[in-house]
Parts: C-alpha cells; structure tokens; sequence
C-alpha cells in the first residue's frame, strides 16, 4: 500500500521497512518550481561561464569596476592558482567580459547587453547560489566539448 505525502511516495515493503521514491505526477512540474534561474540567465551561463572559477573572477571584478586587478591579486581573493587565475582571466577577456592592460584586468564588458545580465547574474548567484553552480557543473569541460567537436563529420568535408 501506498501513502501519498508532498512530493514524495512512501511504500512498505514485506518486513515493515519503508522505501521512498519521487511522485511521477509532481515530475513535469518540477522544473518550472524548482529552477529560479531565467532562461537568458542559463544560456549566458552556458555561453560564458566554463567553471566556478569564471563566475568568482568575473564577479569579483564586477563588485570593484574601477580597480585594475593584477594576477596575484586574484590568486589570494578567489584560493586558486597563478595558472588558474591566468587561464580563467584571459578567457574572460577573450569573451569580451574584462578589459586587460599590462597584466591587469578590470570589469569592462564589451559584448551588447552584458551589464545589465551580469548585474542581474550576480543578484541571482547571491540568492540562488546552488542552482548557479549546478548549472556551471552541469556542461561539459571546454577541452571535452572542444575533443568532441572535433569528430563532428562537416558538410564541406
């Protein structure tokens, strides 16, 4: 016999041990409850942000646009390498999200619209920090997906 409860089903099986597993009706609608992050929100995620490194880095600078940031800076405010920080920060520079000069980077996007989505980008990793992160862990490394596209067959091939 089965006892419906919430979201979740409860059956006992022989022996009195219960066993718990998720309703199907409330499946279909669990992702209009349970994802608070908007649909540009996700595809500017899933465009610009390859690691939880990216989203500290690119926020970082956002909090402080008039600082020039230099690499060791970044090292000791974000805990990751000087290879890291490096990697990270001209990737973001490469996006069009920082400016660099002389080895020092600071908030200056240059893509159309990017302000405005960063500045909402930040409001929602301050509220909905799990749901962001599991989105930035959720794609695939950009070595992988770069391996893999290079198997992708073209039609001019």
């Amino acid at each position: 016999m089965a006892t419906a409860i919430g979201r979740l089903r409860y059956v006992k099986f022989e022996g009195g041990v219960p066993y718990c597993y998720r309703n199907p009706v409330h499946e279909k609608f669990r992702s209009m409850v349970d994802n608070p992050i908007p649909p540009d929100i996700q595809e500017f995620i899933l465009k610009h942000i390859d690691s939880i490194s990216h989203m500290e880095a690119l926020l970082l600078l956002w909090r402080s646009p008039d600082v020039s940031w230099d690499i060791g800076s970044i090292t000791q405010r974000l805990y990751v390498t000087e290879k890291n920080a490096r990697a990270v920060l001209t990737r973001l520079h490469g996006l069009g999200l920082v400016a660099e000069s002389n080895e020092t980077y600071r908030y200056q996007p240059s893509l159309e619209n990017a302000e405005a989505m960063i500045d909402r980008l930040a409001q929602l990793y301050a509220t909905h920090l799990i749901p962001i992160t599991n989105l930035i862990h959720s794609k695939p490394s950009r070595r992988i997906q770069e391996f893999a596209d290079a198997f992708n067959l073209r039609k001019d091939s």
